[in-house]
């Protein structure tokens, strides 16, 4: 005789006092585990909100993202760009932290990046070693003579110029590697106030979490010493048993 295999049941589901979908109760959480701050944010929102009620994730985060809002406004004035993506990325859960390195030499042109090679070996012991050499033969084989007639004799007219047209080419030329540079260094101190930004959030998160954590514990100790009185009153009330 063949038993049939008992189907399992349906997940229990329960409405989100928000938005109103029905969804699993594993997805949604209650509103005792909801902070206090939030929990009034809802509360405006929702009149039906109490303490038996639940939220789902989506419309949690909403609330937590316009929390943190209300208090940047609150710190800091009109939230500007900055401080805007931070609350995208509480909201969508990404990182924010990069390499502005890497984000401005994926965008830069031919030009860009030749500007910071011919700076980077501009900048150089080896470019001031071949350059002093080339300056010291172009001056000593003009002097002398000793291979060819000179064609720059003293006090080397041309050489004045190949070095003025280089002066004029090199400044340009490194004056847009340091503006890339500063691009940098402004993306870099972008992103670490970023960082900083969020991080100091966080922690505050983690302050409420814990302060309400503790307060729940400490009435749910109440209320378990409040029963172990009445249970103690109960038994002395009771009349002796011989």
């Amino acid at each position: 005789m063949k038993t049939s295999a008992a189907t399992p049941s349906p997940p229990a589901t329960a409405p989100c006092a928000v938005c109103g979908r029905s969804l699993p109760e594993m997805d949604l959480l209650p509103a005792k585990m909801v902070r206090p701050s939030i929990a009034k944010l809802v509360a405006q929102d929702c009149p039906q909100w109490n303490a038996d009620s639940r939220i789902c994730k989506e419309d949690l985060d909403r609330y937590r993202r316009q929390h943190l809002e209300e208090l940047l406004e609150e710190e800091r004035g009109e939230l500007g760009t900055l401080e805007r993506e931070v609350l995208d990325s509480f909201e969508t859960g990404q990182l924010i932290s990069q390499t502005p390195e890497d984000l401005l030499d994926e965008h830069a042109t031919f030009g860009e990046r030749l500007s910071d090679k011919v700076a980077t070996w501009g900048g150089s012991w080896t470019f001031i070693m071949t350059f002093t050499g080339t300056l010291l033969v172009w001056m000593l084989l003009n002097v002398t003579g000793w291979l060819f007639r000179p064609f720059d004799p003293y006090p080397f007219i041309l050489l004045n110029l190949v070095l003025s047209t280089v002066a004029a080419l090199q400044a340009p030329v490194i004056m847009m590697s340091q503006r890339r540079q500063e691009a940098k260094d402004r993306h870099r101190a972008e992103n670490d106030y970023q960082v900083n930004l969020k991080a100091e959030l966080e922690i505050r998160q983690l302050h409420e979490k814990l302060d309400h954590q503790i307060a729940r514990q400490w009435e749910h100790l109440a209320r378990l010493q409040q029963l172990q009185i009445e249970m103690l009153e109960d038994r002395r009330s009771e009349p002796a048993t011989k």
